[in-house]
Order: C-alpha cells, then sequence, then structure tokens
C-alpha cells in the first residue's frame, strides 16, 4: 500500500474534530492555520473561538481597532501574527472586496501567510495540489525515511519540500496533506511515539535503526540574551495607573505597559533601580518606589529570557504629578489594554481586575 495511502486510511478513522475542518471557507482556515503557527491546538482553540465569535467574518475583523485584535491575542504569544492577521485582513476586505485569493502563488502574497500556510489554505479551500511542511510533516518524514538533514538549514527547509511534493497524493491533496500533518501530532509525536500501533512501523528507517529520539534533527539554536526589566507601576488612590505603549519592531509592539526601565543587573535597592532610570519617570516619583516582587520573574521568549520585577509607587493623585512624559496615559480600565502575559499576571495578583 502507498505511503499516502496509509496515511488516509489512519487519518479518516483518526481525525480530531476540529471546527475548521467543518468548512472550505477561506477565512476560518486561514484564521486558524495562523493561530496555530507555533501553538498548540489546544491552546489555540479558545482563541479560534472567541475570533469568530467577535469577528464572524474577514470584514468584522478589518473594521476593528487594533487594540482590540491585539487585547483578544493576549496570551497567544507571537503578537507579530496578530498584527499581520489584522493587516491581511485589511487587505482582503478594503483592496479584494472580501475574497480570498484562490492559489498558493497568491496566497503567498499576503502579509504573514508563507510557504506552509499558503499550501494549506490553497489545498483545504481549492484542492491545489501543493504539499504542506509543518514541524508535524517534518517529523513523519524524518523519521519514516530516516533524513538526518536540520530542519531548520536551507539545506533541509529545501530537500523536505521538495520530499513532500512528491508523496503528495495530487487527487485529494485536502485530505492527504491534513493526514500527515494529523498524523505527526498524534501518532509520530515528538516524545514517545506508541510505534507498537504505528501502521508505517513496518519501513520506518528511525524505527529499524532506534534513532526516533534523534530525529528530526536541529541546528542548535541562538544563544539566548538575557534582559532585567523593572516596570513601575504608578497607582493613586482612585485607582488611575499609568500605561504606556510600545513601539518599535519588538514582538511586544503596540502592548502596553507600565514604564519601564531596563537594567544590566537585578535591581535589588531603590539605589539600583534609580541609577538605572533614563528620566523616563522623574526621580521624584522613583524615590517613592518600593519591590512588589522579592525575586525577579522569569519569563521566557523564543530567543530571550527576561527577568521581571514591579516596582509599586503610590500617589494622592496622578493627575497632580509633575514633569510626566507625554507617551504616559492614565486609566483605571486598565482590563481593557493589549499587555504581554508577565504583566497580565501581575494584574491579576495585585488585584487591578478586581
Amino acid at each position: 500500500m502507498k505511503f499516502h495511502n496509509k496515511l488516509t486510511d489512519w487519518y479518516l478513522v483518526n481525525a480530531r474534530d476540529l471546527p475548521w475542518r467543518e468548512t472550505q471557507d477561506p477565512y476560518p482556515i486561514w484564521l486558524s492555520e495562523i493561530m496555530l503557527q507555533q501553538t498548540r491546538i489546544n491552546q489555540g482553540l479558545p482563541y479560534f473561538f472567541k475570533f469568530m465569535e467577535a469577528f464572524p467574518t474577514v470584514f468584522d475583523l478589518a473594521g476593528a481597532s487594533e487594540d482590540k485584535v491585539l487585547k483578544l491575542w493576549q496570551g497567544l504569544g507571537y503578537y507579530s501574527r496578530a498584527r499581520n492577521l489584522h493587516f491581511t485582513a485589511k487587505y482582503v476586505a478594503h483592496e479584494l472586496n472580501g475574497v480570498f485569493p484562490t492559489t498558493y502563488k497568491e496566497l503567498k502574497q499576503l502579509k504573514g501567510v508563507g510557504d506552509y500556510t499558503a499550501s494549506a489554505i490553497a489545498s483545504f479551500c481549492y484542492q491545489e495540489p501543493v504539499a504542506v511542511v509543518d514541524g508535524n510533516v517534518y517529523r513523519v518524514l524524518s523519521r519514516y525515511f530516516g533524513i538526518d538533514t536540520p530542519i531548520n538549514s536551507t539545506e533541509g527547509i529545501k530537500e523536505f519540500k521538495s520530499l513532500a511534493e512528491k508523496l503528495l497524493d495530487k487527487k485529494q491533496p485536502h485530505i492527504y496533506n491534513q493526514a500527515i500533518m494529523e498524523f505527526g501530532a498524534l501518532q509520530c509525536s515528538p516524545k514517545s511515539p506508541d510505534c507498537d500501533i504505528c501502521p508505517l512501523q513496518v519501513d520506518c528507517v528511525a524505527f529499524q535503526q532506534n534513532s526516533i529520539t534523534a530525529l528530526p534533527r536541529k541546528l542548535k539554536k541562538t544563544k539566548v540574551q538575557e534582559r532585567n526589566y523593572n516596570y513601575i507601576v504608578v497607582v493613586d488612590k482612585e485607582g488611575q495607573v499609568l500605561l504606556e505603549k510600545r513601539t518599535g519592531k519588538g514582538i511586544w509592539k503596540n502592548l502596553y505597559q507600565f514604564p519601564l526601565i531596563e537594567s544590566t543587573k537585578t535591581c535589588e535597592t531603590l539605589e539600583d533601580l534609580i541609577s538605572f532610570n533614563d528620566e523616563s519617570l522623574p526621580q521624584h516619583i522613583l524615590e517613592k518606589a518600593s519591590l512588589y516582587n522579592e525575586k525577579p520573574i522569569k519569563h521566557v521568549l523564543s530567543h530571550r529570557k527576561l527577568w521581571v520585577s514591579f516596582w509599586i509607587v503610590e500617589v494622592e493623585k496622578l493627575k497632580l504629578v509633575e514633569n510626566l512624559s507625554k507617551s504616559l496615559l492614565m486609566t483605571n480600565q486598565i482590563d481593557t489594554f493589549a499587555v504581554p502575559v508577565v504583566i497580565e499576571k501581575f494584574i491579576d495578583a495585585y488585584g487591578f481586575s478586581e
């Protein structure tokens, strides 16, 4: 039996019941694929339902504010996906009259849509014979064929894409593509796959050579940078708090945060904190700060490890505080702003959301 036939037979029995598999409408399929980039299904599914409820059509998403989109995305991480999602929704709604492109080549021109997502939408919605290659597909192919070329190398990306195209069931690419991804997610899982019941076991090179745990192979990641973040939480007796909007090109671009002071070491004393102040806050404010968490909170991102401290400054009335930057805003509705997860957890713990 051919490779693709075995996978398809397995899929028809074992496929999970997922909402985007019940339609060929490109909008929810595109939405799900963007959300599931670097995100597990069980984590992404609640967000998919929230977005579909808030934005049932691409026009609804296009008409929303970026702040609302980021707030709904909060906690899902990799926020550039949300910004690209919003940008593309506006492009499709306003420039394409709400009609998504129907070919892989055209889909790939959309912002935030790469090879994998374009292949998925083109095959799922329009049955275009293009192969998807995601982390699950890399794992299945690497183990089954015993390929140790690093999957995150230029050579590996080309090799696996070429192999995936050769194996594609061109008569029903929408079924086959979902089958191999689902197989990688459920059967040929990253850790402890149940090889005893695997329908591909007999011809699986990694199984025969006892190299399941060694494949797929990746090049070593770049060194993780460590940063020390000191958030200054200035709050008054009326519940007003200071926030600022992040700018620049970072992953938290356009999210909100408390005024931030970065330091080259952990600030254990008020003197340490003041020494690293770059005038983002007046010194007379910082002199009232008290450390909220005794030990810095470790917050790990893809290529960065943050050590986060929160400093509380209680004032009588924020409106009367002198020399505040015009970029700072005052609010008593902090729950309505999209913030990084580490700040969201602090807000809940401190009681702002009560």
